[in-house]
């Protein structure tokens, strides 16, 4: 059953918590645009699977949950030792199987990690309960027989036995994960080394891949409540497929995040264009892309102005994508007007970009995000009832708007194939 009426882990616990951080590694519509005429048309990163790879006769694999390397994490610079971090994440997809990613990015030492599980299910990586980790690597775990509900929480649990160098974060969660050590257990908006959580499944069309910024991270939404829009087509498309959401608070097409915190660069991520091949194309069970950027790259110091360059770049991932048969959607940027950094020079940027999407020369089909929540009496602002206060995000009403504005026909994987 859908829950989008929050969630909260209990974070008091009975049981001591050194106990706890030594075994909790085991215990634990408006109507979207198709192109009359479709475009036409590798290496993959050194842990990633090729979409749609076969498990084995059983199943196949899809991500059911995907959350971006981001950066380094600012004042965690000798990373957890002796910690169990408990990464608290939202599925899409159900499966009989898990496998998990976990990443030392961004890191500046190898990654020592000495006990990790699935719920209630020990991971082992190549058979060993431990895994090391080179600096700026990734590793994807052996398989674990492990129930996976669809539309529902899932904790996957580790331990760094030592000092660990910067530790590769994803923050901005709204979701609440825990840290716990022999002190106690603090609650945290961060996933720390988790990437992503593949599962198999038989029945599967495969995954829904969703790059984006933070209107994609789902920044305004209530925490634990899973009210992001991608959230809400994994419920209307009934959790049939798996939706990776790959969106970054601050990310931005063409460069990367200038933003800074404590000394630790690219808080908003590497451009979109960086890290397409890494958070897009080498997604387990990949059939169609969503691309929903471009809004940072109109509104944030130093701001584009010249809206071919950003529709240049759009036509460029989506040139990508057709060269491993993807469909791609794209969205049209959404208004901001009342926002700090809006100016009439940045709108007619982004409506010059909407211009283009809308024309049918960029992606395979589009969705019109930037109709569905603006105030039709004051259009280059958001409708009052969907912001979330601050004129760029959203409330949970918002993403809803959001999630319904998808032609569910546009998502439906089928590859296409290039000709420009």
């Amino acid at each position: 059953m859908p829950r989008r009426q929050g969630y909260a882990l209990p974070i008091a616990l009975a049981a001591g918590t050194a106990v706890l951080a030594a075994v909790a590694a085991y215990g634990t519509s408006l109507v979207v645009n198709d192109r009359s005429q479709p475009y036409g048309g590798s290496e993959t990163h050194a842990a990633a699977r090729n979409p749609a790879a076969p498990a084995a006769a059983a199943g196949t694999w899809v991500a059911t949950w995907t959350g971006a390397p981001v950066s380094a994490e600012p004042n965690a610079g000798r990373g957890y030792p002796g910690s169990t971090v408990r990464n608290i994440v939202h599925t899409s997809v159900g499966g009989d199987a898990a496998r998990i990613t976990l990443s030392n990015l961004f890191g500046t030492a190898p990654l020592v990690i000495d006990q990790v599980g699935v719920n209630t299910r020990r991971v082992t990586f190549g058979g060993s309960p431990n895994v090391t980790i080179a600096a700026g690597r990734q590793v994807v775990s052996d398989p674990v027989v492990v129930p996976v509900a669809p539309d529902s929480d899932l904790e996957v649990t580790l331990r760094t036995p030592y000092a660990t160098g910067a530790v590769t974060q994803h923050p901005n969660t709204h979701q609440t994960s825990y840290l716990a050590d022999t002190r106690g257990t603090w609650s945290t908006t961060r996933w720390r080394y988790l990437t992503a959580v593949d599962v198999r499944n038989k029945t599967s069309p495969g995954a829904i891949v969703v790059i984006g910024d933070s209107l994609t991270a789902g920044t305004g939404s209530t925490t634990d409540a899973d009210a992001r829009w991608t959230d809400v087509l994994a419920d209307r498309l009934r959790h049939t497929y798996g939706i990776a959401n790959q969106g970054i608070a601050g990310n931005r097409l063409l460069i990367d995040s200038p933003r800074t915190m404590q000394g630790v660069a690219n808080l908003g991520g590497l451009s979109a264009t960086r890290r397409f091949e890494r958070d897009v194309l080498s997604v387990s069970g990949a059939k169609t892309v969503i691309i929903a950027l471009g809004i940072n790259d109109v509104q944030q110091y130093p701001q584009e102005t010249d809206p071919q360059h950003i529709t240049a770049g759009l036509r460029a991932l989506t040139e990508r994508a057709h060269a491993r048969g993807l469909r791609v959607v794209g969205a049209t940027l959404t208004p901001f007007q009342g926002y700090p950094s809006w100016s009439p020079e940045s709108n007619a940027v982004r409506q010059a970009v909407n211009a283009e999407i809308r024309s049918g020369r960029i992606f395979d089909a589009y969705v019109d995000f930037d109709r569905a929540v603006r105030d039709p009496y004051a259009p280059n602002r958001v409708l009052p009832e969907y912001d979330s206060g601050d004129h760029l995000h959203f409330n949970d009403a918002g993403y809803q708007a959001l999630g319904h504005a998808i032609d569910l026909s546009t998502v439906d994987g089928t590859p296409k194939s290039d000709s420009f």
